[in-house]
């Protein structure tokens, strides 16, 4: 039992219900041992029309989602579970990984993006996390954050003032992409978001600044196309 299994039980709360939606019997299956391992509810769909009719029947506080199915796209699945219930977390696993769609899965709300294959460990920490309600960062822990709404505000206007020189400054986001945080002197922007910006952080990104626009998205496309490589 994991430290999130615990402290339900402490609480009497019962465990959380994940709804898997993979076409693939054999991952499908493999996901349901695991999870259901580490304590949580599992059901399985392997048709976006089936998860979703699971999702109206049950209460899910998290989808795992592959995003090919034999009937509907998955990422419409995922619009459609966001409509609904905001609140509810989702994971998406996918055998053909993209940046496009990564970045697509991001902005409909998604927690993460794992690309098969994956680890035990990494889908374990993926929906612990999402479960948690955390935000996984990559920068280290401990680092300042704004601390009034005035900063926060400036931070953003900062951070946007940013991405859209990218867009419009060659020589800008290739400086940004060769030597990260450091290009970012001249803007008022704490160590976290200088290395959100500087690593296309789109998690850290959507949830501080809000939804980017195509201009904007630009750069971050092109850091995670050279990641990929």
């Amino acid at each position: 039992m994991n430290a999130l299994q615990e402290a339900l039980v402490e609480e009497h709360h019962p465990p959380p219900h994940i709804l898997v939606m993979d076409d693939e019997v054999s991952v499908a299956k493999g996901l349901e041992l695991i999870l259901t391992e580490e304590g949580y509810e599992v059901d399985l769909a392997m048709t976006g029309h089936d998860a979703l009719e699971t999702f109206d029947r049950k209460e899910i506080d998290l989808l795992v989602a592959d995003l090919r199915l034999p009937d509907i796209d998955g990422m419409d699945v995922i619009r459609q579970v966001k409509e609904r219930r905001p609140e509810t977390g989702v994971v998406v696993i996918t055998g053909y990984a993209s940046v496009y769609s990564a970045v697509d899965a991001m902005r409909m709300g998604a927690f993460d993006y794992l690309a098969k294959p994956f680890t035990d460990d990494q889908i374990k920490a993926s929906v612990g996390e999402a479960l948690k309600g955390k935000k996984a960062e990559r920068v280290e822990e401990g680092l300042p954050r704004a601390k009034s709404e005035e900063e926060k505000l400036i931070q953003k206007r900062e951070v946007v003032r940013a991405l859209n020189r990218t867009a419009e400054d060659e020589d800008f986001w290739k400086e940004l992409m060769v030597n990260g945080s450091s290009a970012l002197g001249g803007y008022k922007l704490s160590d976290e978001a200088k290395a959100a910006v500087a690593s296309g952080d789109l998690r850290w990104l959507n949830r501080e600044v809000g939804e980017l626009t195509q201009k904007q998205l630009k750069f971050i496309y092109k850091r995670l196309e050279r990641e990929a490589w």
